[in-house]
């Protein structure tokens, strides 16, 4: 569908509430302690491409330019199930983000039983509940592109149980993970989520929305000067480069990194209170 008469390759585009008309730019930039952080790669898609989609051409992109990081923090728009098997199989590429939540009513009521309260064989395909119940069916489920088992228990356990409240609404529970590899890297990154190390990660990721600010604010990054995909994609490495350029600068001439401004109230509230 056509967005603008002046520009066919511009399409309408929603994000949660901001919603625009245009184009989506990707920028990739270093966070190691050595050197300052340098914006190393620049990609732009159509506005409504899925954000997790660019990362495998990036990651190819960053290993033609030797480049490739062995962690990659990342927003949680680029993090699936999948994506976190994905990038290490192909490019050895760790992913460091928000994962996806379990957004199901037991994953928001305390007590109740979360699919991780199910030991799941692999092996011999049966998942045995809390009540200590066999399933009683385990098979593949294609839709979408995408593989989930469905594990099914037997109804006439399920309603006799005493446990079913915390389990589940239906007659039966059913389960729904991803295939072995997806479904153990995502328990495993949302057990690593609360760890005293990830803590350091989204101050790390922080540092990107001030990279974004910058672009935002003083190079007019959101606001495109040509017309067309190839144009416009002209136009945000020169903007990459020019953030560079005065973060080299500042790095040369030692100049500390801007502290993050707070307002009058946070001010006050901080101030330490008299005897």
């Amino acid at each position: 569908m056509v967005a603008s008469p002046y520009d066919p390759d511009v399409h309408y585009a929603k994000k949660r509430a901001p919603t625009w008309i245009g184009y989506k730019v990707h920028l990739t930039e270093t966070c190691d302690d050595v050197g300052p952080p340098l914006i190393i790669h620049v990609a732009t898609t159509p506005a409504p491409i899925v954000d997790r989609v660019v990362l495998d051409p990036l990651h190819a992109a960053l290993a033609a330019k030797d480049l490739l990081p062995a962690r990659h923090l990342v927003d949680a728009a680029y993090i699936d199930a999948d994506g976190l098997v994905a990038p290490l199989r192909s490019h050895g590429v760790e992913l460091i983000g928000p994962v996806p939540k379990d957004n199901q009513w037991q994953a928001r009521t305390e007590g109740a039983f979360t699919i991780e309260a199910f030991r799941l064989d692999w092996d011999r395909q049966v998942a045995v509940c809390p009540a200590g119940h066999s399933s009683r069916s385990w098979c593949p489920d294609h839709n979408l592109g995408r593989t989930v088992m469905r594990i099914r228990f037997a109804t006439r356990e399920c309603k006799a149980c005493p446990l079913k409240p915390r389990c589940t609404r239906s007659e039966r529970r059913l389960l729904t993970p991803r295939s072995r590899e997806e479904h153990e890297a995502l328990v495993a990154a949302r057990a690593w989520k609360g760890r005293p190390a990830f803590a350091g990660d989204p101050r790390r990721q922080a540092g990107v929305e001030g990279m974004l600010s910058c672009g935002v604010r003083a190079m007019g990054l959101r606001r495109s000067r040509y017309l067309g995909l190839a144009k416009s994609h002209l136009q945000h490495p020169f903007t990459a480069a020019a953030i560079n350029l005065g973060r080299l600068a500042a790095w040369i001439d030692d100049v500390p990194a801007a502290r993050p401004r707070r307002s009058s109230l946070i001010r006050i509230m901080t101030q330490p209170r008299s005897a």
